[in-house]
């Protein structure tokens, strides 16, 4: 398969990060695209969040009209049936849980649904794209195209190789991203976070042990690391803000297996949140609001 060869493409999963990805394949890449979840209202709030970005970022501030927006939107249709967002995909980004039976689960069906030359990537933040790619027949036709949030303003995708990923599938998923005014970084799985969140996660880790041992409150951590390092946000602020926490506690069996018991184990501070609801993310409490609610006054 061609760049050029490209039509049609498959967004799996409504959340955050899926329904930005859908957005960019409309938007940039002028793609028609199926985006689908589960669920009806998970499909529904993805649509609905690609409407309200483009017209809060683009047609709010003249740089689109409405029609123009009209028409990106109308390239993206949903569905909760997976055979039916699969079938004419040439191409396909699964973006569901960051739980490695979950993705299984959806490459076994992805492949039993999709065309056999479709490619399949996951937009999976650190998970091994080997054993993603052991649930389908078609392991070289398979690898990670991780986009960093939010989707339309970073520049980077992990495209990430698995044992039997083909050149060939490296090559067209290094020029689609270029397409989609993307820098690709070639990696390989079995690095645990891949290369960006492998070592930023050592940092925000570093983060929030300090936070444990009371060192300072979160908001001068992020400071002091913001000013002193120039990053756009601190490490705990944007764990807030990407849902960070949830994500962490849901793949702590599958970071053990990966890092093993020592650095895969989840530290206890993200424990104690995400039992009592504090995740981040679009559920809204986070780190921070876990210092205020409860740590301050220990």
């Amino acid at each position: 398969m061609e760049l050029q060869d490209i039509n049609n493409v498959a967004v799996m999963g409504g959340g955050t990060m899926g329904s930005q990805i859908a957005e960019l394949l409309s938007n940039v890449g002028g793609y028609h695209v199926m985006l689908w979840s589960r669920k009806d209202e998970t499909v529904k709030r993805g649509l609905d969040a690609i409407e309200g970005r483009l017209k809060k970022f683009f047609v709010d501030k003249e740089k689109m009209s409405p029609a123009q927006m009209n028409q990106i939107v109308g390239r993206i249709k949903g569905t909760t049936d997976i055979s039916e967002a699969a079938k004419n995909a040439d191409f396909v980004i699964e973006s569901v849980a960051e739980n490695l039976d979950i993705k299984k689960e959806v490459f076994k069906k992805l492949d039993e649904n999709a065309p056999a030359n479709a490619i399949l990537t996951s937009n999976s933040s650190q998970l091994n794209i080997t054993e993603m790619a052991s649930a389908t027949n078609r392991p070289d036709k398979v690898l990670g195209m991780h986009f960093s949030n939010p989707v339309g303003v970073m520049k980077l995708v992990e495209v990430v190789r698995g044992t039997l990923t083909s050149d060939e599938t490296v090559d067209l998923v290094c020029a689609l991203a270029t397409k989609l005014g993307k820098e690709p970084v070639v990696c390989k799985d079995f690095s645990f976070g891949f290369v960006a969140n492998r070592a930023y996660r050592a940092l925000r880790m570093e983060a929030v042990q300090m936070l444990w041992e009371r060192v300072a409150s979160p908001q001068d951590i992020d400071k002091a690391l913001k000013l002193g390092y120039n990053l756009p946000m601190g490490p705990l602020e944007l764990g807030d803000f990407s849902g960070a926490w949830g994500t962490y506690a849901v793949s702590e069996e599958d970071a053990m297996r990966e890092m093993g018991p020592e650095k895969g184990r989840l530290h206890p501070l993200i424990r104690m949140m995400v039992r009592a609801g504090y995740t981040g993310g679009r559920h809204g409490k986070g780190i921070y609001a876990f210092w205020d609610d409860m740590m301050s006054k220990w």
